[in-house]
């Protein structure tokens, strides 16, 4: 299970305070439930209201804004990318994972989005400015949109690893220079999510 839940809990509690000026803790609210991370291949648990699930850290970097800037346009593609496969594609194993992508990254998108209105930041619109990173270029988003059966899943797979490498390598780099503890938490999901999903895509791949 993705630990995007607990970085969500993070946000919902910090989103309360007037501003990001000293470590707090973060407690489980009465709202939606909070689901906390299991161990690998484990279910996870729901929080108690109440429940202190960590801190809220105020050490925000240059990095870690860039980090939350870029990986929003970087995930919104992904969804775009995700959202082509229910009528094109025909591989099942493609549309499970698809959905799966979805499901971890449109909170994910939440989570950043939040963090950086907390620091009146402007969030980016869509994902036209960005390059690199395993970003698809135009021209393959169109080839993508215009394949259909198993030449999509192909395509889909191919596009997808790269981007997913993409994001891993983002995350790594917030990994080393970031301080804000609610993206270096999103960031180490990001890198055990999408590794892990990188791993299934190959084997599609592979047949």
């Amino acid at each position: 299970m993705r630990r995007v839940s607990a970085a969500i809990a993070f946000l919902a509690v910090a989103a309360c305070s007037s501003g990001v000026d000293a470590p707090r803790p973060v407690v489980a609210g009465s709202g939606p439930p909070v689901v906390l991370p299991g161990a690998p291949g484990s279910s996870g648990t729901v929080a108690t209201p109440g429940q202190t699930l960590g801190t809220y850290a105020a050490d925000v970097s240059a990095a870690d804004v860039r980090f939350a800037e870029g990986m929003v346009g970087h995930h919104r593609q992904a969804l775009e990318m995700t959202g082509l496969v229910a009528e094109r594609a025909s591989d099942e194993r493609v549309k499970a994972l698809a959905g799966r992508i979805a499901a971890a990254q449109q909170p994910e998108i939440a989570v950043m989005t939040g963090w950086l209105g907390r620091l009146g930041r402007e969030v980016p619109a869509g994902h036209a400015h960005m390059t690199g990173y395993g970003m698809a270029s135009l021209e393959q988003m169109n080839e993508l949109r215009g394949a259909r059966g198993a030449a999509f899943d192909q395509l889909f797979l191919k596009l997808m690893i790269a981007h997913h490498e993409g994001a891993v390598r983002m995350a790594g780099g917030e990994l080393r220079d970031g301080r804000d503890q609610l993206m270096t938490t999103l960031a180490m999901d990001i890198v055990s999510g999408q590794q892990i999903e990188i791993g299934r895509m190959r084997a599609i791949l592979a047949g």
